[in-house]
């Protein structure tokens, strides 16, 4: 695992395609500009690593579009010592940019071969100096979140789900943000809901977008 002069470099225009896009997140875009996404691709992909765009990591999965990591991040407003509950673990890019944030994540995958992959990915000691925060992976139901950790002061969804689990809501800490892409088909509708602190929940709508499915009552081989 190098990380060379040319992939900082790369690094560097991949973020400055962000604030062309819109992204103004400070932490986010340090973020962005600090993890090596290449770390995080088979080696015949590696080339492609900083355009802005997905690429499959095996077992039906893909490592998002860096715009769509780092719009959801921005929405998600992660700051440091946050606990955030990431439901699809996927290569680890998403959990490593909130980590180098310093947010403390959780983070669970319903594929067993992607889960044991990066959980060995991200315990490499290469990975670990660009994180202030060490992750916690879990194999399991992300429908059914982390009760047993909760409260979570933020919560993102890097899956297609065709609701919104009950299970997840009831998880967020008052002041909570959750986002999640909710609908089936080609693509899905961006939702970012805020919990106030008597429970309620206040729901906003930010674009249409396009993930992998998340799957209900299952957790895969």
């Amino acid at each position: 695992m190098i990380d060379s002069f040319r992939h900082r470099g790369l690094r560097r225009k991949l973020t400055a395609t962000m604030r062309e896009k819109g992204i103004t997140d400070s932490m986010v875009l340090t973020a962005m500009e600090m993890i090596p996404r290449h770390f995080f691709m088979d080696s015949s992909f590696m080339e492609y690593a900083y355009e802005d765009k997905s690429f499959p990591i095996g077992s039906g999965q893909t490592i998002s579009q860096p715009y769509t990591v780092a719009f959801m991040t921005s929405l998600l407003e992660p700051e440091p010592g946050k606990k955030v509950l990431e439901v699809g673990t996927g290569s680890g890019y998403q959990a490593s940019i909130l980590c180098h944030i310093g947010a403390k994540v959780f983070s669970i995958e319903r594929q067993k071969n992607l889960y044991l992959k990066t959980k060995e990915l991200l315990s490499k000691k290469e990975l670990h100096a660009f994180l202030k925060t060490k992750p916690r992976l879990f194999f399991g139901d992300g429908y059914k979140g982390l009760p047993s950790f909760a409260p979570f002061d933020r919560i993102i969804v890097t899956a297609a789900a065709p609701f919104i689990p009950g299970e997840l809501t009831g998880q967020l800490a008052p002041h909570g943000i959750l986002v999640i892409p909710v609908g089936e088909g080609n693509t899905q509708i961006m939702n970012k809901l805020i919990k106030d602190e008597h429970g309620q929940i206040r729901s906003e709508i930010h674009g249409t977008f396009r993930f992998v499915p998340m799957l209900n009552n299952k957790a895969a081989d």
